[in-house]
């Protein structure tokens, strides 16, 4: 087959409008998007901002991330379920999963009926955090308790949270149960 020298690859046309290149590119966007949700779950932001980090152009990147919501293949409402489940398991406590979830580019409403449907019993949460690093004894000494406060508040649990732990705490050191309340 000849080809013509004066017409390019750029100038080939699809039928749709769209040229060979545009086309390729998109298909490159979605091959790299969906190697990357096949890892784990993405926000469309995060996917977003790591498909343009590798040089795909924004109008490819925008077309490929429409079409995988409406596959249903990224989903902000899963990443969000995913990453609390997650983060809950390794101990972390609401108020750091919201601040990262917030670096992610998730809204503050979404992120709150996430944590709310979320079923977990946080101060529970935190008094299996706070057990497995300082065991079942409580702070005697008010530093040894302020330590424990610090490291229960880097973890993302509130006040009222770690008042529950240190409370619980001192409970079973005197010897109250809590059905005892």
């Amino acid at each position: 087959m000849q080809r013509n020298p004066t017409v390019g690859p750029e100038d080939a046309q699809l039928g749709n409008g769209r040229s060979v290149d545009e086309d390729a590119e998109r298909k490159a966007v979605e091959a790299t998007a969906v190697r990357l949700l096949a890892r784990r779950e993405h926000s469309v932001e995060e996917l977003r901002r790591k498909l343009l980090a590798r040089g795909h152009g924004e109008p490819a990147v925008e077309t490929v991330l429409a079409k995988l919501q409406a596959k249903r293949l990224v989903s902000d409402a899963r990443f969000i379920a995913s990453f609390i489940h997650h983060h809950a398991q390794r101990g972390q406590g609401p108020i750091r999963i919201r601040a990262e979830l917030r670096q992610q580019g998730i809204d503050g409403s979404s992120i709150d009926a996430a944590l709310d449907e979320a079923e977990i019993d946080w101060s529970e949460q935190a008094i299996v955090v706070h057990r497995r690093k300082f065991g079942s004894s409580p702070g005697r000494s008010l530093p040894e308790r302020a330590k424990q406060t610090r490291f229960l508040q880097y973890r993302g649990f509130s006040t009222d949270q770690i008042r529950a732990v240190l409370k619980s705490d001192m409970d079973a050191e005197l010897g109250f149960d809590s059905d005892d309340a």
